[in-house]
Formats: C-alpha cells, sequence, structure tokens
C-alpha cells in the first residue's frame, strides 16, 4: 500500500492542537512538507519543531484566522504562489458552540458558516489550481458526525456541517476529472480540548465528575471509548494517499462505531 507522502506538500488547518496536530505530525512521519495554519504563532512555531524532517521535507505555517475571511484572504493571497504547490488539504476547524438550533441567534448561524463553508472555500480555491496542475489533489475535510445523525444540543453545528458536507460532495463530482479527490472524516468523541470542554460544562450541570461524563461519552460507542486523535489523523493521512486514489465523496465515521446508520 502506498503511503509515501514523499515530494508532496500538504497543508493542515487548526494544526496547533487534536486532530490537527496528530493529522500534521503522521503526514509529515510519511513523507510530506506540512504547512500549518492556525491563528496562535507562538503555538504553530512549537508544533513546527515537533515535525519530522528525516525525509528532507520543509515545513512551514501560516497565521490565519478562520473567525475572519478576510484575513484569511489575505493570507492566501501573500502566499499564493507558494501555494501552488500544494497537494493535499485538509480543512479542520473548531465546531461551534453548542445550544438548541431553535434558541440561537442569526449572527451565531452567519458566524458558523464563515468559520466553515467560508473558509474552507477560500482553502480550496487557493489551491485547486496547483492540484489541477500536478494531476494529483486531495481535500480531506474535518467535520462531524452530525452528517449523518444531527447531535442533540449542536443545532449550529448540525446546520453547518451539513451544507459543508454538501458543498464537499459537489467538489468531488466537480473536481474529479482533475485527479482530485474530495472527502469527509467524521470524528465522534475524541480526545481533544474541545471534548474536555463540552465535558466540564457537563460536569457542571450535572454534578457528575469530568472523568464520569468522559466514560458516559465513551460508553455510547460500541468500542466503550472515545477515540484518540491519532486514530482520526490515521484515516485522513490514508484518504490523502496514493492508495485512496479511487475514493471520493465520501463521509468516512471515526467514531467507535457510534453513528446508528450506514
Amino acid at each position: 500500500m502506498d503511503l509515501n507522502f514523499e515530494g508532496k506538500t500538504a497543508v493542515v488547518c487548526g494544526s496547533t492542537q487534536g486532530i490537527g496536530k496528530a493529522t500534521a505530525k503522521e503526514l509529515a512521519l510519511n513523507g510530506a512538507s506540512i504547512i500549518l495554519v492556525a491563528r496562535n504563532e507562538e503555538k504553530l512555531k512549537m508544533v513546527l519543531s515537533e515535525l519530522d524532517t528525516s525525509k528532507n521535507q520543509a515545513h512551514r505555517y501560516l497565521v490565519a484566522d478562520f473567525s475572519d475571511p478576510s484575513n484569511l484572504s489575505a493570507v492566501l493571497e501573500e502566499n499564493k504562489e507558494f501555494l501552488k504547490q500544494v497537494n493535499i488539504l485538509v480543512n479542520n476547524t473548531g465546531g461551534p458552540p453548542g445550544g438548541k438550533a431553535i434558541d440561537a441567534q442569526i449572527e451565531e448561524f452567519r458566524y458558523a458558516f464563515n468559520q466553515h463553508l467560508v473558509c474552507n472555500h477560500l482553502m480550496v480555491q487557493a489551491c485547486a489550481d496547483g492540484m489541477k496542475s500536478k494531476g494529483y489533489g486531495r481535500i480531506i475535510n474535518v467535520i462531524s458526525t452530525s452528517v449523518k445523525v444531527p447531535l442533540n444540543n449542536l443545532g449550529v453545528s448540525n446546520t453547518i456541517r451539513g451544507a459543508v458536507a454538501n458543498w464537499s460532495k459537489t467538489l468531488a463530482n466537480e473536481l474529479g476529472e482533475f485527479g482530485i479527490t474530495v472527502n469527509n472524516v467524521l470524528p465522534g468523541a475524541t480526545d481533544t480540548e474541545r471534548l474536555s470542554s463540552i465535558a466540564e460544562n457537563k460536569s457542571t450541570k450535572t454534578g457528575k465528575s469530568v472523568d464520569e461524563v468522559l466514560k458516559e461519552m465513551g460508553n455510547q460507542a460500541p468500542l466503550k471509548r472515545v477515540g484518540k486523535p491519532e486514530e482520526t489523523a490515521n484515516a485522513i493521512t490514508f484518504l490523502a494517499s496514493p492508495a485512496a486514489a479511487f475514493i471520493s465523496g465520501i463521509n468516512l465515521p471515526v467514531d467507535g462505531g457510534r453513528t446508528p446508520s450506514l
């Protein structure tokens, strides 16, 4: 199985923690040159220092704020020539706050739409021409199992993630002829800072300990545990590889079997 990324360049968004960081490290370990993207420059420098360079990779980072599409557009314009080298794009951004859809303010939807769909789209537009010229492109969007079954108390997230999933499928149809695949990875409960924050909030509301809340979350999956960021990163790495050349337009749950649908 060909998992060799030597000579390839991957952009990984949200790469200073959690799934994004694990993905950047795994792709680098298999030979890719990495462009880290996040808004905290100090954290970007720390992750950059942790990336494997044993295969003569050249890693770098871009500081961009996905809550502000105009900021991202400016950063991408400034680096447009360099981005033509990109073969792999991993779109990954932390999810919107919890709450019922009926209670959400209109601005919450606008903010999430910009952060997730609009910024993802800007990233694709910045990288697609280079992928076309090489006849090799992998676009992987890290979204949520809610695109299959909406999750309780995540109204804004359910709505926007669904839009991203359909946008992704549309791009898969449009870009396939150029050797570009587009897929979605759907993490379940995964041991990240976001999950810890959700568990802490639930702990405060219920009086249960954080450990109890996390155990309950894990027990919702047939494998009876929460996932590790590296496990989602492994799935992303496979979809980014030459071995996955004939897989496109899919939603791949990495959730321990929790999602109650095929």
